[in-house]
């Protein structure tokens, strides 16, 4: 069928998007060449070039689609909690949440070429980085803290920072299989053992 019938206008992208995202998970990164994908879409080898300037900018709106996906559940676990505690808590685990089950884009988020080139920032236009706003979601949930008196003010960036790091930390540890074989040992599964993690850290900062 021919490329005009098959999608029509801005489906294009998303399905470049969506296939660039197969081959990285079947094949890893460096299957992904805007040749290939326009092969696997079925479209012409220039039809992405309509899209995406080259492969980085491809690359960077992957990259862009997983911090927007990975903010909207942070965000979402902020909205469920309880109060500003609960919050911490489980914001750190959303964010392992979406590591685990979204592994290619996790660590395509966070490549070192695509975080330093700014190439990113032409892919996503006038649009706010959501990178930026998923720890700016942290950051207010640390002010609201803050506010409740819960956490010392003098130290909410590097609280916010703590809690971004474990977070990271955690969902690394996951997908390199330590934490795994250390849930395996205590005889807990990773995801409840990640719960705890998460809520013994925020218990430990926060004043009573």
């Amino acid at each position: 069928m021919p490329t005009k019938d098959r999608y029509h206008h801005g489906d294009l992208r998303e399905e470049l998007l969506r296939v660039s995202l197969r081959l990285i998970d079947a094949e890893g990164l460096a299957a992904v060449s805007l040749r290939r994908v326009a092969r696997e879409a079925g479209v012409s080898p220039g039809a992405p070039y309509h899209h995406f300037a080259d492969r980085a900018a491809l690359l960077a709106a992957l990259r862009a689609r997983g911090f927007e996906l990975m903010r909207d559940e942070i965000r979402a676990a902020r909205a469920a909690a309880a109060g500003p505690a609960d919050a911490l808590a489980g914001m750190g685990a959303a964010y392992v949440r979406f590591a685990v089950g979204n592994p290619s884009y996790f660590r395509l988020m966070f490549r070192p070429e695509l975080v330093e080139s700014g190439k990113h920032a032409a892919a996503a236009g006038d649009e706010p980085d959501a990178g930026d706003d998923a720890f700016a979601a942290l950051e207010e949930t640390v002010m609201d803290a803050v506010r409740a008196g819960i956490l010392p003010a003098g130290d909410a960036d590097a609280l916010a920072l703590m809690y971004w790091s474990l977070g990271h930390g955690l969902a690394s540890l996951i997908l390199d299989g330590k934490l795994g074989q250390r849930a395996d040992r205590m005889g807990i599964a990773t995801d409840e053992l990640t719960e705890r993690v998460t809520r013994m850290f925020a218990a430990a900062l926060i004043r009573p």
